[in-house]
């Protein structure tokens, strides 16, 4: 079983490579679109290599610290989660700076947008493939060492163990928590910093150049240009993959989790059950990795048509659907002749697979409602577009309006999704719903991915001077992305949710320690003050954390419009053509920011659960977790939502209507752009790893801060 899972994460690295050199091999232009390319790609490696430095100082300290106050393994397998993540974002921003120019110039040269789509995806799927490989094969070597050769999963072993501080704890629980707090660090970090660089990037260069100076977007003459697109890499690239990876990491973790404090605590269960519960999230992983490389397949080597949507969609699909037959046979084979009367399996052996499918469904239908939200082919993106004719207020406005009625719809899919999921298999089928949600992540990466590629490559192709037609080629492309990543994000957050609630379970058992017997873990009492406070400020957390994230970017944006306006005043041949922007300065800028301003919001994430646990106790970080978990979700989706309507309303101005570029209404459009760039690319996708953050981090440290807090010592 294990060799098997290990075998498909070899060969989606595998497919990984080809796909990589596959890309590599095609023509990358002209000299100067080289040497833009060059550029772009210099500085992206140059803040990653800074970033990772940063990174790698944390990683430390709390690798030693975990060792110390854990277990030796729960560190080992936190540096090798924090390695897995580091590697798929690396790998991810190296193959997106390599495919922008090759995209560019196959619109170039064949003036194609089908073979244009089939590069940008294949560039993406290396990321795609990068994420699911390097999640599976850490997550399966983590499991193979330390629970099988080492014995953590043997049913003598998954009791409470006390270590030499005295505290208690399931070694194998800790371990893989410690393993997805290592994805997790990575994602916090890629996201959060990569999400300021590019957006003090795009502000700049839009404020500036677009609004002020009327030159279009991407326009040579303009410094932040190139900081623009490193920006797209770091951010929409590196960060992305990272943070795709801790969620999937995060969604098979809280299912190996559970079944582990389910067997300790219920009693009378099968050694051989609570075996497969534990590694069929691992196989579901891996089927679902199969069936997503079938769908990449599908749309590399079909004829594909001049309609991008129905293409990335169909390649989705395919993936979807594969896993959802696939992991059916998982799920009977598996369990058959098992007694699941003592775990709540309502559907005997199916019923992982009907929780499963749950999590699929609910995602695509979380997915389509965020493609009404924010495409500009439907009425609510279309109406913010038309506000442009009346402002900016008016447009902002508009799309606050869209933002927080889109929360709505997602919150009671996942709604009926967690309830229907709890009936037919308890919350060890919630958390399968998670793994469900994103069992096809391979796909969704590979689609996500290909959004900011695109993006680059229609920047290149304006910097280049190339033919108009290429820039309209790219922008078709990008629109699209914009759309896709919209719906990955809402895969993300709703998949965080799911997952959120499982660990939180895990978290309850956790907290009662070796008398979590019988379901008596499972209560949490609200009305206890220091619950209900700890609600409270968990639901206020989300705002503070967002308004650090958003102000970073204002202070690092800020940076970037007087560079950028410093430049046109200090030589008008910049505007005129006649004399190149100091690109390097914009850079710098945007590097500096990140690498500042991105450490208060990932210590909050961090220290937040640790501080009011030994200040307060396991009762009040119950609540906080909860607050956060529904403020995050909330807003996540907000952001995500509204920032997408925002983005492609202004492309909707850009295409023609309501005066098309250059008009008053596209200047308006800019602006309720400007104003959705960090929720959407910031605030949003960070939301869903501050949920899960601070769910790892307070499940490895209850059984000491419920034991050793301030609060307690005071009442005795």
């Amino acid at each position: 079983m294990i060799g098997f899972i290990v075998i498909v994460a070899i060969a989606a690295l595998a497919f990984a490579v080809i796909n990589y050199y596959g890309v590599k091999r095609k023509d990358s232009g002209t000299l100067e679109m080289q040497q833009i390319a060059a550029a772009i790609q210099e500085g992206a490696r140059a803040f990653l290599v800074l970033e990772y430095s940063l990174i790698l100082k944390v990683v430390i300290f709390i690798a030693i610290l975990l060792g110390i106050v854990v277990s030796p393994s729960s560190a080992i397998a936190f540096v090798f989660g924090a390695l897995m993540s580091a590697s798929a974002g690396w790998i991810g921003m190296n193959i997106a700076t390599i495919s922008n120019v090759r995209v560019s110039n196959e619109a170039r040269n064949t003036k194609s947008l089908g073979k244009t789509l089939r590069v940008a995806f294949k560039g993406g799927s290396v990321m795609g493939l990068s994420v699911g490989g390097f999640a599976l094969l850490g997550l399966a070597l983590v499991y193979l060492v330390f629970g099988v050769l080492l014995k953590q999963v043997a049913p003598e072993n998954l009791k409470f163990h006390t270590n030499w501080l005295g505290i208690s704890d399931i070694p194998f629980t800790m371990t893989i928590s410690a393993y997805a707090l290592g994805c997790s660090i990575i994602a916090m970090f890629n996201r959060v910093g990569g999400g300021i660089y590019t957006k003090a990037a795009d502000m700049g260069a839009d404020l500036v150049g677009k609004t002020e100076a009327g030159i279009p977007e991407d326009d040579p003459r303009n410094p932040a240009t190139i900081a623009d697109n490193v920006g797209d890499n770091v951010g929409d690239v590196a960060g992305l993959g990272s943070d795709l990876l801790e969620s999937y990491v995060g969604a098979l973790v809280s299912a190996m989790i559970l079944a582990a404090y389910i067997y300790f605590s219920q009693g009378g269960i099968e050694a051989s059950l609570v075996s497969k519960l534990i590694y069929v999230p691992l196989l579901v992983a891996a089927v679902g990795i199969i069936s997503s490389m079938v769908g990449i397949l599908y749309l590399l080597v079909k004829k594909v048509s001049s309609n991008p949507h129905k293409e990335l969609n169909a390649a989705t699909f395919v993936g979807a659907g594969l896993t959802i037959i696939s992991t059916g046979f998982i799920s009977y084979f598996v369990f058959k002749g098992e007694a699941l009367d003592t775990i709540g399996f309502a559907l005997g052996a199916f019923s992982p697979w009907v929780c499963a499918v749950l999590g699929i469904v609910s995602g695509i239908v979380i997915g389509q409602m965020a493609e009404y939200f924010t495409s500009y082919d439907f009425k609510p993106t279309q109406k913010i577009a038309a506000s442009s004719v009346e402002g900016a207020a008016i447009t902002i406005t508009e799309g606050m309006s869209v933002g927080m009625i889109s929360v709505i719809g997602p919150v009671m899919v996942l709604g009926v999704a967690i309830i229907a999921a709890n009936i037919t298999a308890g919350l060890y089928g919630v958390a399968m719903a998670a793994i469900g949600m994103l069992s096809f992540v391979t796909v969704t990466v590979s689609v996500d991915t290909y959004g900011p590629i695109a993006d680059n490559a229609g920047g290149i192709s304006e910097m280049a001077k190339l033919h108009p037609d290429v820039r309209g080629i790219t922008d078709e492309l990008d629109a699209v992305g914009n759309t896709t990543a919209a719906i990955g994000k809402g895969f993300a957050i709703g998949s965080a949710t799911l997952a959120a609630l499982s660990l939180f379970s895990s978290y309850l058992y956790a907290q009662a320690g070796e008398n979590a017997v019988h379901g008596a873990a499972m209560i949490l009492n609200m009305v206890n003050p220091l619950t209900l406070v700890g609600a409270l400020v968990g639901g206020a957390l989300p705002y503070l954390f967002s308004g650090i994230l958003i102000r970073a970017v204002a202070n690092a944006a800020r940076k970037m419009v007087q560079e950028v306006r410093r430049q046109f005043k200090a030589d008008p041949g910049i505007i005129l053509g006649t004399s190149l922007p100091d690109y390097k300065t914009c850079i710098s800028i945007s590097s500096a920011g990140a690498l500042s301003e991105m450490k208060i919001p990932a210590l909050i994430a961090v220290l937040t659960p640790l501080f009011t646990g030994f200040l307060f106790g396991a009762e009040f970080v119950g609540g906080l977790l909860i607050g956060t978990t529904i403020s995050s979700v909330m807003l996540a989706l907000y952001t995500a939502n509204a920032g997408g309507a925002w983005d492609n309303g202004k492309k909707y101005v850009e295409n023609g209507h309501f005066g098309g570029k250059g008009s008053d209404a596209h200047k308006a459009a800019v602006v309720g752009d400007t104003v959705g760039d960090p929720l959407k690319d910031t605030v949003g996708p960070s939301l869903d790893i501050l949920i899960k953050i601070m769910a790892v981090v307070s499940l490895i440290a209850v059984s000491i801060f419920s034991k050793y807090n301030l609060f307690s010592l005071l009442m005795n």
